[in-house]
């Protein structure tokens, strides 16, 4: 079965293609569990709701169904699931090289594009090191915070949701 390739055209990326070679949502690395799917995250409020809006043709149509986008562009907090702002700008992403030139926007669509197939081993093991990093956040919630009480750390619940990790039952 020969694998599909993806041409991208949108505001930050024009004439870049990849091949999916992995199965949807399947064959992730051993290390990379992620608790949630794009589609969740973007339902769950994401980046004050100014990410990723001019991707929607790469992207399956259902993710988008029940996104949380702002209506100008300005990022508002309020769209995001725990109504805090826990992201940097894209300029300050840039400064610390957390953004790749396959991926200008960096790790959230890297996982999008590895959820959806496309495996660059070199980018996966440094994005997938990226994620294993964050994790250290949810031992402060855990240590912190009474089981249950989502109010509790509401900034670190939200960068972790930036990382696909599920905080609600922490």
């Amino acid at each position: 079965m020969k694998n599909k390739i993806v041409k991208v055209n949108d505001k930050m990326q024009k004439g870049y293609t990849y091949e999916l070679s992995a199965r949807i949502g399947k064959d992730f690395a051993p290390d990379f569990k992620p608790d949630l799917t794009p589609k969740q995250m973007l339902a769950m409020g994401i980046f004050g709701g100014v990410y990723m809006r001019d991707c929607k043709k790469e992207f399956p149509k259902d993710w988008f169904t029940k996104a949380k986008f702002a209506k100008g562009d300005a990022h508002d907090p309020e769209l995001n699931y725990f109504k805090v702002s826990a992201s940097q700008s894209l300029s300050e992403w840039r400064k610390k090289g957390w953004v790749s030139e396959v991926d200008p926007r960096g790790w959230f669509q890297w996982y999008c594009r590895y959820y959806m197939g496309r495996r660059l081993l070199k980018e996966d093991a440094r994005q997938i090191k990226r994620w294993n990093a964050i994790r250290r956040h949810i031992g402060q919630i855990v240590a912190n915070c009474r089981p249950g009480d989502t109010l509790c750390r509401p900034r670190q619940r939200q960068a972790l949701l930036h990382w696909a990790y599920n905080t609600k039952n922490i």
